[in-house]
């Protein structure tokens, strides 16, 4: 396609000769030649290369058309008449895109006819030549229009330089004249501008920037203040409100930092707009507030305002489109004169608060001495839980879980157990919790959930384990890779292990959770929800995902006979469930009057002390052995 001087691919400059052209823009003119004729091709890349052109071969319209794309010409001499794209047709495409003055085309014809000729121009073609082609001809009409390319590219240039002179003309001119100005206003500015920023400084040093209320260093030195003087001249002895509201993490988690700064400064707003004009709010952090109140009240207004706090923290709130709602626990202790300690104070109503929150939440609780024993046991114990996994103190349990039809034995659930050296069996209520609130609940639960994994991997047959999920595994550990490590490590059928979940895991990041659950369906696990009924969108959550088992709630069985609304309650679950196509198990189940309602209503599995109390892998075994074998 190309000679030695001019390759499509490459570069083809030869030595300029004396008398031959040179570049008017510092480099050689880049021109196309366009013919499906080789030897055509060949004479003219020859004799323009001899004159200090950059030539590149096309051997029809789809390969020019394609260079043109890709590549910058100064000209294209360009062949009418070739089989597949035409030159009239790579002339029309070049047009829509490219100006005659950004890319010169000349036609090459063997047609001197009016009409092929003013069919080229129509298209925007710069000049003709004619076949065969006289060279002195066409070299001149090539720089000619490469010379009007560059003339205009030179007149470009120099108008784009001269308004960019202009413009930096303009800009400077402009730039002195503020400058000018500014200098006659620069020292009343900074002068402000330190006011402005001293009284900002001295502002935050002692106000929270989020609500504007006093911070945590103003609210002690109230305080101090108030001890210094109360009882004297009459006063009352102070009080102290120690405010923290319940469920905000869980908004900060599920909307987001910014909405939970937006809600606490509507809950600020509020507070204060509660308080008597002596009364002294602050905010110590996060969501914890505190009140100060002085001079004359007693203290049946105290605990009245209290409860108050509490109203106000749980209203409902619409922010930003979200329909919100928060709770708060509030602590209260009432100074004794001049000799009580800021720091004490403080403390006893923090430990109030934590009273309150521990009883239930939602509601106020008066500082009692009891409460710091109490505080130092819950202390102690936080500081056994963090080491008993280590020490080998957490075992975990087994409960059977039975087939009604056949009578067969399905499989168990692990339960977390803590066997302390002093205290004995402790409690799941009391150290689950504990757990949760402490940040531990992820690397318990995910141990958990390899031991139940490992163990069950030894069972006979097909019995499957149930392993609860915690909500913050959820939302901060790492669920799906937890299950993957557990189930590789042990060897344990992914369809053998049952994951039950509440429904508050679909209540904050439904679609992440959602999303998870689907992983772990994929990965072969059966997910079943638990507690099913006592909360309050158990329905909405059947359609958000397909859940392999329901688990009816303890509370409706243990009532379901004596009840008529908790047997209706668990007849309707189980109609509902067999509508579905999901499969429902009960807990809780003691009696044989239970047993019997359940067996009528078509409930397909049970579980509770009726078949056996949660018991140690051992008895478990032994249990599994003492069982009817599937047939």
């Amino acid at each position: 396609m190309t000679n030695a001087l001019a390759r499509s691919d490459t570069n083809a400059v030869a030595d300029v000769p004396e008398g031959g052209r040179t570049s008017c823009l510092d480099a050689a003119p880049r021109i196309l030649i366009v013919d499906d004729i080789a030897d055509n091709r060949a004479v003219l890349v020859r004799r323009f290369v001899r004159r200090g052109f950059e030539v590149h071969e096309a051997d029809g319209g789809a390969q020019a058309l394609g260079m043109i794309d890709a590549q910058t010409f100064d000209l294209v001499l360009l062949d009418v008449m070739m089989p597949g794209i035409g030159g009239l047709d790579v002339l029309r495409t070049v047009r829509r895109t490219r100006s005659p003055l950004e890319l010169p085309v000349i036609m090459v014809t063997a047609k001197v006819g009016a009409e092929d000729v003013v069919g080229a121009l129509q298209l925007q073609a710069n000049d003709y030549v004619t076949k065969p082609v006289n060279f002195d001809i066409a070299l001149l009409r090539v720089n000619a229009q490469i010379d009007r390319k560059r003339a205009g590219e030179r007149l470009r240039l120099a108008n784009d330089a001269l308004r960019r002179g202009n413009d930096d003309l303009e800009r400077r001119v402009e730039e002195r004249t503020r400058s000018l100005v500014k200098m006659n206003e620069t020292l009343r500015v900074e002068i402000e501008q330190r006011e402005r920023s001293e009284s900002h400084s001295r502002f935050l040093a002692f106000h929270d920037a989020l609500t504007g209320l006093p911070n945590r260093r103003q609210f002690r030195d109230d305080l101090v203040n108030a001890i210094a003087t109360s009882g004297r001249d009459g006063l009352a002895p102070l009080a102290v409100l120690f405010v923290d509201l319940d469920g905000f993490k869980d908004v900060n988690d599920a909307l987001g930092h910014s909405f939970g700064d937006l809600l606490l400064g509507e809950v600020a707003t509020d507070f204060s707009d509660a308080l008597g004009p002596t009364d002294r709010i602050a905010r110590l952090g996060g969501d914890e507030f505190a009140i100060l109140r002085v001079a004359s009240f007693d203290a049946a207004d105290t605990l009245a305002l209290a409860g108050k706090l509490v109203e106000i923290a749980c209203r409902r709130r619409s922010i930003n489109q979200h329909d919100v709602t928060v709770g708060a626990s509030v602590g209260v202790v009432f100074g004794s004169g001049p000799d009580d300690d800021p720091e004490a104070l403080l403390k006893a109503a923090d430990l109030a608060m934590y009273k309150a929150k521990f009883e239930g939440r939602g509601t106020f609780r008066v500082f009692d001495p009891a409460m710091d024993a109490q505080a130092q046991s819950r202390r102690m114990l936080e500081t056994d839980l963090r080491n008993a996994q280590q020490l080998g103190q957490l075992e975990v349990f087994y409960q059977p879980q039975v087939s009604l039809v056949p009578h067969r034995l399905t499989g168990f659930e692990a339960l977390l157990r803590w066997r302390h050296p002093d205290r004995g069996m402790v409690s799941p209520e009391e150290f689950i919790p504990l757990a949760e609130e402490i940040g531990l609940i992820v690397p318990i639960g995910n141990w958990v959930l390899r031991e139940a994994c490992r163990e069950a991997a030894g069972w006979p047959g097909d019995l499957s384990v149930a392993v609860n999920v915690s909500p913050l595994q959820f939302i901060r550990g790492d669920l799906v890779n937890a299950v993957v490590q557990a189930l590789a490590h042990s060897g344990l059928p992914p369809q053998r292990l049952e994951l039950e979940i509440t429904e508050s895991v679909l209540m904050s990041k439904t679609e992440d959770n959602v999303s998870v659950l689907g992983q772990l369906r994929e990965l072969g696990c059966r997910i079943a929800m638990d507690d099913f009924g006592t909360g309050y969108s158990s329905l909405s959550y059947l359609r958000m995902f397909p859940f392999d088992k329901i688990k009816i709630d303890r509370s409706f069985i243990s009532d379901m006979i004596r009840d008529a609304n908790c047997g209706a309650i668990v007849k309707a679950i189980l109609a509902m469930s067999k509508s579905f196509g999901i499969k429902t198990i009960a807990e809780g189940v003691e009696t044989d009057e239970q047993l019997s309602y359940l067996a009528g209503e078509g409930c397909a599995e049970v579980q509770g002390y009726y078949f056996g109390k949660p018991m140690n892998i051992h008895d478990a075994l032994a249990l599994m052995h003492s069982f009817p074998k599937a047939s």
